[in-house]
């Protein structure tokens, strides 16, 4: 299928499979795919009135973390060629990026390039691209990150989407491990009495050991986040009352590229590939 441009609900380019699922995306806004549509259900959480003005923040869609996930201390990045600043989350959610439909027809492409701009932030050239595939039931992303430096270059990377949600309440979740990094301390912390705080509002971390499963059976609906190296962390994340949750796979945790904790680094001309997968089913 091509990818078609609207203009409403907001300027957007709209990619839809043959079974009728649907990608829209904006990519100068940070290449945010702004919805998902999977077996006739709007998957995303998009806070339309805030993505329209521009001065605030985005809440939905699918922010891209790199080459940073979380922050940094007084949000300056230590590098050994010198201190460079660098805000939450990286750049990469907040630059435009180029926008293709995929050559076998089952999705889009996004690219994103290193720049003046980025350089300022993060002194490395770098290609960063993203696919995104519609198959029957599942949204696949598979990322591939290009040194083209001459040194090496550390970097992190992440997703961040938002999931609707019919309640705060009755939500459930399989696949957590028992201990979490509660991010609103930055201590380990039980993570079954984190999950019951959902709609107080969660920031935690996990090391999973397989796929993360959301459960909401007042939408009938099972979400499946299916995880590959060296994608081994995953956030959750509420902001009540907003109904939707954050599901996102990390690479590495907060301040990796100072700690070395999940710290990612590719040689000159070296490519890292990452992939991670979101399966719809009924539940």
């Amino acid at each position: 299928m091509a990818l078609v441009h609207r203009d409403t609900p907001y300027p957007h380019w709209e990619f839809a499979s043959d079974s009728g699922d649907l990608l829209r995306v904006v990519p100068e806004r940070g290449g945010l795919v702004t919805g998902w549509r999977c077996n006739g259900k709007e998957l995303i959480y998009l806070d339309l009135e805030r993505f329209l003005d521009p001065a605030q923040s985005v809440r939905g869609g699918i922010p891209i973390l790199f080459p940073i996930c979380g922050g940094l201390p007084d949000n300056t990045l230590p590098l050994p060629q010198g201190n460079f600043p660098l805000g939450q989350h990286g750049f990469a959610r907040q630059l435009p990026w180029q926008l293709t439909a995929l050559e076998d027809g089952q999705g889009i492409a996004l690219e994103l390039k290193d720049s003046e701009t980025t350089l300022t932030s993060y002194p490395f050239s770098f290609l960063l691209r993203l696919e995104l595939r519609l198959v029957p039931g599942a949204l696949e992303i598979d990322t591939s990150v290009l040194n083209r430096s001459q040194e090496p270059m550390p970097f992190s990377f992440g997703l961040h989407p938002y999931f609707n949600l019919s309640n705060l309440k009755s939500p459930r979740f399989e696949g957590l491990p028992e201990r979490c990094l509660n991010h609103l301390s930055m201590a380990e912390a039980d993570t079954a009495e984190q999950m019951a705080r959902l709609d107080d509002g969660i920031d935690l971390l996990v090391r999973p050991t397989g796929d993360v499963r959301l459960l909401d059976p007042e939408a009938g609906l099972a979400l499946d986040l299916q995880l590959s190296a060296p994608f081994n962390l995953v956030v959750l994340w509420t902001e009540p009352p907003r109904p939707m949750v954050c599901l996102e796979p990390w690479t590495g945790p907060r301040q990796a590229l100072i700690s070395g904790d999940g710290k990612l680094e590719i040689a000159p001309s070296e490519t890292c590939r990452l992939q991670t997968r979101y399966a719809v089913s009924a539940c």
